[in-house]
């Protein structure tokens, strides 16, 4: 079963004027939920990550500044802000994953797959440091509650435009997850490079895709089909979670790759194989960014039903790479050559 997990409180976290990361991102992620449920589709609502499961992988000092800013507007870094509701919103949205973990992860799932609507977003956010819009990471907590419920080998894949810096960081020495990323560069946050492959028992456990700007759907499936999946294969995962960010899209106003929500299903339907076969299906994908609202909402329509196994006759798109996808695959089978079959 799927199901959708969100809330309406998640438009209460406001942004200066102008801000990309803005409120009317959550109210296209509603729409999307609330025509789901008007088609008979699962939405549910989720709970706040409590302290302890937000101390998995950030520091105590860090939850304590950013429970300080609860009821004022506050400056964090130079785009990242809190408002008078951002501290309870932040907890929902890392909350909502782990509400969905709580039921697939039971010893009677109620659920295989979820898609957790969520603001802000989290990849960036570091142990104790809020960058990038972020403020928890939400896809971090979730990973580090997959393994207190007794996963042992989690996959987080994300696919977001930009390099989830926090989430590389927060397992750079964990076998226990594997982060793989694809992501335009150089470009913010300035991390993901090829080379950085993992820290001491982590060796091999972060796979980096760094691609040109210019990527197209044909380059952004050739690395997948190329490396991504093989990985993945290897590596078994028991649990697959998803940094879905679709602010790879052509129209987006923040980067420069030229990928289209087709593109992305593709993506995201290779993901639903691969936990076919290893994770009992289990994959739960969490929002990032995607600042185009258009193509935000055809994003998100597409990958729900895809997940939810609504839509399944995908457009043909060539795993032909171009010069940004080969450069990309040469440099990732160099540095991973001791640790994976590529």
């Amino acid at each position: 079963m799927f199901a959708i997990f969100t809330s309406d409180r998640y438009r209460d976290h406001t942004t200066p004027p102008g801000h990309p990361e803005r409120p009317e991102r959550a109210e296209v992620m509603q729409a999307v939920a609330d025509a789901w449920r008007g088609s008979g589709g699962v939405v549910l609502q989720p709970r706040a990550a409590s302290r302890e499961e937000l101390l998995r992988v950030h520091d105590s000092k860090y939850l304590d500044r950013i429970a300080a800013t609860a009821g004022r507007a506050v400056s964090l870094d130079a785009d990242t802000f809190t408002s008078p509701e951002s501290h309870d919103v932040a907890l929902l949205a890392a909350g909502a994953p782990l509400t969905a973990l709580d039921q697939i992860l039971s010893a009677s799932p109620q659920l295989s797959r979820a898609f957790a609507f969520v603001r802000p977003p989290g990849h960036h956010a570091e142990r104790n440091r809020a960058m990038g819009f972020c403020l928890y990471n939400n896809i971090a907590v979730a990973a580090a509650h997959a393994l207190h419920l007794g996963a042992k080998r989690v996959a987080v894949v994300d696919y977001d435009v930009h390099h989830g810096n926090g989430t590389q960081w927060m397992f750079y020495d964990d076998p226990r997850v594997l982060y793989v990323s694809t992501h335009q560069y150089p470009f913010y946050p300035g991390t993901g490079a090829a080379e950085d492959v993992g820290r001491g028992k982590g060796l091999g456990f972060t796979l980096n895709v760094p691609l040109e700007v210019g990527a197209t759907d044909s380059d952004f499936v050739a690395v997948f089909r190329t490396l991504v999946v093989p990985v993945l294969d290897q590596f078994q995962p028991d649990l697959i979670l998803v940094s879905a960010g679709f602010d790879a899209h052509a129209r987006d106003p923040l980067a420069g790759m030229r990928m289209s929500a087709e593109g992305y299903g593709v993506l995201t339907a290779e993901l639903c194989g691969v936990s076919d076969r290893w994770s009992k299906g289990r994959l739960v994908l969490v929002s990032e960014g995607g600042y185009d609202l258009t193509a935000l909402k055809g994003c998100i329509e597409l990958t729900v039903a895809i997940v939810a196994g609504k839509k399944t006759d995908l457009p043909a798109i060539g795993a032909s790479p171009g010069r940004s996808a080969a450069r990309a695959i040469g440099a990732v089978r160099a540095a991973h050559a001791p640790y994976w079959k590529l």
